[in-house]
């Protein structure tokens, strides 16, 4: 190999290198951390890809803080990782940001929202998920008004998801501080 072609090849190293993801390892760490239950671990190494972005690591953070698994239990902090994580389409924090509407967890009591989101989730299930999540959702519609249940399905039809690549002032901090990112 001639010298011009090392340094070719050192070059299109370095830039495949650059290309890639910053925080792949973390992320992949953090994630297999979670699936051991190690979860002081993910809890240390999923904030900064899921502060990036990143939906499946947001959705561990919305469980995690739900259940005080390798951080303290904070509904809010819940509420905000379940949020950015359903607004890109993740149908595990859709589900779980329906639950805590459901009951007023981290975010206020609201029916129309936690049917909208329980309906997004169940549309994205599939097989026993699927049957589970529609009863927890008609379990929510009978303690709603005809004109609610309509405007909550009109909110899950209208709904889209958002990338937050493209959305970068939805974090986790503001939606945890102002509650102004818990509403669609």
């Amino acid at each position: 190999m001639t010298h011009a072609t090392r340094l070719a090849f050192c070059i299109f190293l370095v830039m495949l290198a650059a290309a890639l993801p910053a925080n792949a390892g973390p992320l992949r760490d953090g994630l297999a951390a979670f699936k051991r239950h190690d979860y002081a671990t993910a809890a240390r190494l999923l904030p900064s890809p899921a502060e990036q972005g990143d939906a499946h690591a947001q959705a561990v953070l919305c469980y995690m803080h739900t259940y005080g698994r390798g951080v303290p239990q904070s509904y809010r902090e819940a509420a905000a990782w379940c949020l950015r994580a359903a607004n890109q389409g993740n149908a595990e924090s859709q589900y779980m940001l329906g639950l805590l509407y459901n009951k007023g967890h981290g975010v206020p009591e609201d029916f129309i929202e936690a049917y909208k989101w329980l309906n997004l989730a169940a549309s994205r299930a599939s097989g026993p998920k699927r049957e589970f999540s529609y009863r927890i959702r008609d379990n929510v519609a009978s303690k709603m008004s005809p004109a609610q249940l309509a405007k909550a399905q009109a909110l899950a039809v209208a709904w889209r998801p958002v990338l937050e690549r493209h959305a970068p002032e939805l974090t986790a901090n503001r939606c945890a501080t102002s509650g102004k990112c818990l509403s669609r």
